[in-house]
């Protein structure tokens, strides 16, 4: 029950590293086969064993309790290894994920289910144990893409005390032994409703930073976009104007090359009536004096 997914050794042959970060490679390499993933699956075996032996002989006979006994603290210690195994090896698969988790709540929901069938716990106990482990599942799965809930040091000394008073239950214990039972499993059941409601609002917390983290980066976007456009238009603004302002300046330029040329024309034209002129007064004035003579 620590929440930790059980994992799988790396399949390349290189040796896994102690205490390493875990990366995309390890998780690509992984192999089902490996201690991690074998305690697992032998918790998960475990879970119909148990019930077996609980209900065995008419679910009263101390002999078989005690077996019964052995089997929930064999899975209960793999949930302890096989969590540490992944934790400190990089052993992770797909399958530990969704197996470790199952496996943990099976155990557990097995033995309270069993024993309030036998008349051993009180049903409102296992109502409110069950409830508690399905509602934090789902919330994970709530939160889980704005952020992961880490196990806390509540959780899991909730799950030591749900184990131990659980293991007391399933022994046929009378007289002092009996009542400490009761008493360690109010005391899991108070951690159980603690824990939940810590877990709960951390759940609350992570989701309303999730939320305005992503409304803040949606706004960002929204900036980044705005000035982008903002920025073109003031280029195609300068572009044009700059256009506009070559084009007059080639126009200016051709009027006045074109006046200047009409100023020319007219200045020839001038020019040749006055050579014109100039050839009438010289023949003119010939013609006089050959009239004199």
């Amino acid at each position: 029950m620590t929440g930790v997914p059980a994992s799988a050794a790396g399949g390349s042959g290189a040796k896994p590293v102690r205490g390493g970060k875990l990366g995309t490679a390890a998780v690509n390499q992984a192999s089902l086969w490996n201690i991690a993933n074998i305690l697992t699956m032998v918790r998960l075996l475990l879970v119909p064993g148990f019930v077996l032996l609980l209900f065995h002989n008419g679910g009263y006979d101390p002999a078989w309790r005690s077996f019964a006994w052995a089997a929930f603290a064999i899975a209960m210690i793999t949930d302890l290894f096989d969590g540490h195994l992944a934790r400190t090896y990089n052993l992770v698969t797909d399958f530990g994920k969704i197996a470790d988790p199952i496996a943990d709540k099976a155990i557990m929901g097995a033995a309270l289910v069993s024993l309030s069938v036998l008349g051993d716990l009180p049903w409102w106990i296992t109502g409110v144990i069950i409830a508690r482990e399905l509602g934090i599942t789902l919330m994970r799965f709530w939160v889980i893409r704005h952020a992961v809930i880490p196990a806390s040091r509540g959780g899991k000394l909730k799950t030591l005390a749900q184990g131990t008073a659980v293991g007391m239950y399933v022994l046929a214990l009378t007289g002092p032994l009996a009542t400490l039972r009761f008493w360690m499993m109010m005391v899991a059941v108070v951690l159980t409703v603690v824990t939940g409601l810590d877990y709960v609002r951390q759940a609350v917390v992570l989701r309303r930073k999730g939320l305005a983290a992503e409304r803040a980066a949606a706004a960002e976007r929204a900036a980044e976009a705005t000035e982008e456009a903002l920025q073109a238009a003031a280029g195609t603004t300068v572009a044009g104007a700059v256009g506009g302002t070559v084009e007059g300046t080639v126009g200016a330029g051709s009027t006045a090359g074109a006046v200047a040329g009409a100023t020319d024309v007219r200045g020839g034209v001038t020019d040749v009536r006055g050579g014109v002129t100039d050839v009438r007064g010289t023949a003119e004035a010939r013609d006089a004096a050959e009239a004199e003579r």
